[in-house]
């Protein structure tokens, strides 16, 4: 495992694609303060750069110096969540341009798994996820099922198994700063 983080951190730090496991599904990912990679992402999925992407971090900490202000009840849902759970704060700092909504707003996740928060945290900052398709496409939910176009356009694929038994997407969940939180999926 060891070898495969050091290559995704090579990769990560020029500015490339990666394909990798992630707490959910396979995601591509690059490195979320670099516009040209996010730029990458976008291009791939041929995805609008509107449609904001969602970020993994290593732990709390490293949320909360990419949130200007986290909101208490943040901190509950990443403790008692059941599954991934993808939050969107208000006022992101320290990420790429590209990556930030219209309003202002980044969808963020705290990575449960190992390999990930082993990766991010030598990284030492967020890593973009995205699920491994085309726009418009089924999410693929083993990495049999990624094709080959996304397979194709990355720099490097994870070589790791299949652990996730039963992938699915992350919840997402809105918190505002004035306190609303709304469940954008479930």
């Amino acid at each position: 495992m060891t070898q495969e983080i050091n290559n995704c951190i090579k990769e990560l730090k020029e500015g490339n694609l990666i394909l990798y496991p992630t707490d959910t599904v396979w995601g591509i990912g690059c490195d979320a303060s670099n516009p040209e990679a996010v730029k990458k992402v976008y291009e791939l999925k041929k995805r609008e750069d509107s449609k904001a992407l969602i970020c993994l971090v290593a732990n709390q900490a490293m949320l909360e110096r990419h949130i200007v202000e986290v909101p208490e009840t943040a901190y509950d849902i990443i403790d008692l969540a059941t599954k991934p759970t993808t939050i969107v704060f208000d006022q992101p700092k320290g990420i790429a341009q590209n990556l930030i909504a219209e309003d202002n707003t980044l969808a963020i996740r705290v990575a449960s798994d190992k390999f990930c928060q082993y990766l991010i945290n030598k990284f030492g900052k967020p890593i973009v996820s995205t699920s491994a398709n085309i726009s418009g496409f089924p999410t693929p939910k083993q990495f049999k099922e990624i094709s080959s176009e996304i397979l194709k356009g990355v720099d490097y694929v994870v070589n790791l198994p299949d652990e996730n038994k039963n992938p699915s997407p992350s919840s997402i969940i809105k918190l505002s700063n004035d306190g609303q939180v709304k469940v954008i999926r479930q």
